[in-house]
């Protein structure tokens, strides 16, 4: 795999109120690798287990990275997952052995947040309460999950977020790397653009920042010296830890290209159509990339069938570009546009489509095949909670319009305007945090 044109400023620091920095950080340009890990436990134990962390790391990543194929990008994206899962699980095991080393170390651990930059993906793999953000034109979203107590009760809806602010156990990990024999180790793989700033960086900095937007301005202007002010906001706000910042802008290639140019579009198209989804619209910004990751592309010409009425199939799809019409026996019913999703029952039951769907002119289609539906369930167990909600809540009022229409016949007219309005106005709340 290529590496990519970067521009990057890091920096660390012990801050105002400790005396050692428990911090580490790796910034390899060559492989594409980035790291901030940040150490715990007495006796300088915490040091010694994030630079410890960070060598394993970058040990396992240099050796294994020939191995990860350009093509195809499926391939591409599973063998960058599976290498950085395995760097981190070196790490962990490295820490780990720090207390049969020498009794002051056990108990060591650390945060690790590693980012894996190759031929337009990013590769993530995470453990603690470091993070990761993704400044993309004028939006900034967190990428990693924090395995802490609170943010844990967050997602699930077993804390307020009015409670999360002033917990009592507010900045208790649920796991870290390094502090028992296994850790599970999230990983996600997404694609980046060329303009994108990526900014990994300790709690010592993101606890200063309630609102992302703020980090956000510091990160659209020019990249050099960005770690250096962050830390500097992070110090005059009190500096109670060690601060850490690594800033990642994928500069624009040397040579401009149309196939960069498409693919860019379609990266963004993806993302527009489906965070715009109500069966999706509880998904963190996390949850979406996951998402993403599964859903395979395809495209139609005009006059195409793209599902068969009567007939069985095994996916969802999603239009991210283009147009199609409905048709039932024959009779246009519905036109679809870019954002439109049609056959989500086709993952729960194996009965015939209730309706036939015709390109009506050049279509490019997310896949959300039952397959790849059921690795979701497996590996993102919250994200399938989340779909399924939103899945039996639109069936739920589908159901009660259809009773309503039988009972009261209404005109198509009527039917139209008063269908769509149903789902905000009838729909609970989700008891999710995305």
């Amino acid at each position: 795999m290529r590496a990519m044109d970067l521009e990057v400023s890091a920096a660390t620091d012990v801050g105002r109120k400790r005396e050692r920095n428990e911090d580490s950080m790796l910034e390899d340009r060559a492989l594409g690798l980035f790291v901030v890990c940040d150490g715990m436990g007495g006796h300088a134990a915490g040091e010694v287990a994030s630079a410890r962390a960070i060598e394993a790391v970058r040990a396992i990543v240099a050796a294994g990275l020939g191995a990860v194929p350009s093509a195809p990008i499926e391939a591409a994206r599973d063998a960058m997952a599976s290498l950085m899962r395995r760097a981190v699980d070196e790490a962990n095991r490295a820490v780990h052995a720090l207390g049969r080393e020498s009794h002051a170390r056990r108990g060591a651990g650390t945060t690790c947040t590693a980012l894996l930059l190759r031929d337009g993906l990013a590769a993530l793999a995470h453990v603690g309460d470091s993070r990761l953000y993704l400044a993309r034109r004028d939006r900034i979203n967190q990428v990693s999950h924090d395995h802490t107590f609170v943010a844990e009760g967050l997602r699930r809806g077993m804390i307020r977020p009015e409670d999360a602010k002033d917990h009592p156990h507010g900045s208790v990990l649920i796991k870290a790397v390094g502090t028992q024999a296994k850790v599970e180790v999230d990983t996600l793989v997404f694609d980046v653009l060329p303009g994108d700033v990526l900014l990994l960086c300790s709690d010592g900095l993101h606890g200063y920042f309630e609102d992302p937007r703020e980090l956000h301005q510091h990160l659209i202007g020019a990249l050099p010296g960005t770690a250096e002010r962050l830390i500097a906001v992070a110090n005059e706000r009190g500096g109670k830890d060690n601060v850490t910042a690594v800033a990642i802008r994928i500069a624009p290639p040397r040579q401009a290209s149309s196939e960069l140019a498409r693919r860019a579009s379609e990266v963004q198209e993806a993302f527009d159509a489906v965070r715009h989804i109500v069966l999706f619209s509880d998904l963190s910004h996390p949850e979406l990339l996951a998402l993403l990751e599964l859903l395979k592309t395809e495209t139609r010409q005009a006059g195409d069938l793209l599902v068969e009425e009567r007939t069985a199939s095994e996916a969802m799809y999603v239009l991210a570009s283009g147009r199609a019409e409905v048709l039932r026996k024959g009779q246009k019913i519905a036109e679809l546009h870019a954002g439109s999703h049609f056959g989500e029952m086709a993952l729960l039951t194996q009965r015939g489509r209730s309706a036939s769907v015709r390109a009506l002119e050049p279509c490019r289609l997310l896949v959300l095949g039952r397959e790849a539906f059921g690795k979701l369930l497996a590996t993102h167990p919250l994200i399938g909670v989340k779909f399924l909600w939103r899945l039996a809540q639109v069936q739920s009022l589908r159901l009660d319009d259809a009773s309503e229409l039988l009972a009261q016949p209404a005109s198509p007219a009527a039917v139209e305007a008063n269908g769509p309005a149903t789902l905000p106005l009838g729909a609970m709340p989700a008891p999710f945090r995305r």
